[in-house]
C-alpha cells in the first residue's frame, strides 16, 4: 500500500538537516535553477534553523554563502551539507571548478568564522584533497559528499565517476576535515537492475548509526521517476575501509511505488528529532510535475525546480532494520 507525504520544503533538492550542539536544528538543500534560461539557481547555499525540525518549514531561509565569493568554485553548487565537526562548522558541496560548466563538478568545502552559522560569515578552504598516493579522488566528476562518526573515528563518502557514477568512502582527520587520510574505497556501484534505469548511477549517502549498526543509504538510476534509494550496512565495531565488513541488499528500500503521488524519492538525510527518533528527510516530485503541468517539463531534469523536500519517521522492523517505505 502506498503512503502520503506532504511536502515539508517546495522545490528544495538534495535537503540535509542536522542538530547542532547549539540545540538548534539546520536545513540546506540544492537552490534550484528554474529552467535553463534562469540566471540564478545552483548558485548559493542556503540555511535555515530553528529548535524543532516541524518548525524549519517556515523558517527564515538566509543565503549563507554564493559563488560569487570564491575563486575555486563556480555555478552548479549540488547537495551541501552542513556538519559540526570538532566544534567548527564546515559546509560540503559540489560545485564546478570552470564558470557555468556543468561537467566540472568536485567536491568542495567552507567552514563558518565562528560559532553562529546562521550569522556569522562562511569561508572558502576550496576543493576536496585526496591524500597521497591517491591519484582519484576529486578529479574529474565528485559530488554529493557526507560526514559521520563511527567509533570515534571520522569519515566522508561521496559519488564519483569510476566508469560509473559509484559511492566511496574514506578517513579524515577532524582538525583537518577537507583532505582524505586515506585512499578510496568503493562502497557500491550500480549492478542491480533497479540501479540502472536510464542511467548506472549511485550517489547521495547518507548515514545513520542505530543499534551497534551503521546503514548507509544511497540513491539509484536517473533522477526521474525511477529514482529509489538503496541500504547497505556494517557493524560499528568492523573495518569501515575494508570493503568486506558491508552488506549490500538486492532491493531498493523506497521507490515511486512506495508513495502516493509523489515520484522519485531520493538524496535523503537522517536525523534525530527532540524525542531521539530517527526521522529521514528526503526529495521528490510531486503529481504536478510527474505529469507535465508543473511548467517545466520541457527542460531537462536538472533545470526543474519540482523536487521538493518531504520527511518522514523512520519505522524499524524486529530484526534492527529500517523501514522506510510504511
Amino acid at each position: 500500500m502506498s503512503v502520503k507525504t506532504d511536502i515539508f520544503i517546495k522545490d528544495r533538492a538534495d535537503p540535509f538537516i542536522t542538530k547542532g550542539s547549539d540545540g538548534y536544528y539546520y536545513f540546506t538543500a540544492s537552490y534550484p535553477m528554474y529552467g535553463e534560461k534562469d540566471s540564478e539557481g545552483y548558485d548559493r547555499i542556503i540555511l535555515r534553523r530553528a529548535k524543532r525540525i516541524a518548525d524549519l518549514a517556515d523558517a527564515e531561509e538566509k543565503i549563507i554563502w554564493h559563488e560569487k565569493e570564491s575563486d575555486t568554485a563556480f555555478r552548479f553548487i549540488w547537495a551541501p551539507e552542513i556538519h559540526e565537526i570538532n566544534g567548527k562548522w564546515y559546509v560540503l558541496f559540489a560545485a564546478s571548478g570552470s564558470g557555468n560548466n556543468v561537467w566540472d563538478i568536485d567536491c568542495h568545502i567552507i567552514t563558518c568564522s565562528g560559532k553562529d552559522p546562521y550569522n556569522n560569515t562562511w569561508n572558502d578552504i576550496g576543493k576536496f584533497k585526496a591524500c597521497e598516493g591517491d591519484n582519484f579522488s576529486f578529479r574529474g566528476f565528485s559530488l554529493d559528499m557526507t560526514h559521520f562518526v563511527c567509533n570515534g573515528k571520522h569519515y566522508v563518502s561521496w559519488a564519483q565517476n569510476g566508469g560509473n557514477s559509484n559511492v566511496y568512502l574514506a578517513t579524515i582527520n577532524p582538525d583537518e576535515p577537507w583532505k582524505t587520510t586515506c585512499k578510496a574505497v568503493l562502497l557500491t556501484k550500480p549492478e542491480y537492475d533497479w540501479e540502472r534505469v536510464n542511467i548506472p548511477v549511485n550517489e547521495g549517502p547518507a548515514a545513520m548509526i542505530h543499534d551497534e549498526r551503521i546503514f548507509l543509504a544511497f540513491s539509484a538510476s536517473a533522477t526521474g521517476p525511477e529514482y529509489c534509494l538503496g541500504l547497505m550496512y556494517a557493524d560499528i565495531n568492523d573495518d569501515l575501509t575494508d570493503i568486506n565488513s558491508w552488506i549490500k541488499l538486492d532491493k531498493p528500500i523506497l521507490t515511486s511505488e512506495d508513495l502516493d503521488g509523489e515520484y522519485g524519492p531520493g538524496h535523503n538525510s537522517f536525523v534525530k528529532d527532540e524525542n531521539g527518533d530517527w526521522f529521514f528527510v528526503y526529495h521528490s516530485r510531486d503529481e504536478v510535475c510527474f505529469t507535465g503541468k508543473c511548467g517545466y517539463s520541457d527542460n531537462a531534469p536538472l533545470y526543474d525546480p519540482c523536487r521538493s523536500a518531504r520527511i518522514r519517521k523512520v519505522k524499524w522492523d524486529s530484526n534492527g532494520f529500517p523501514i522506510l517505505n510504511s
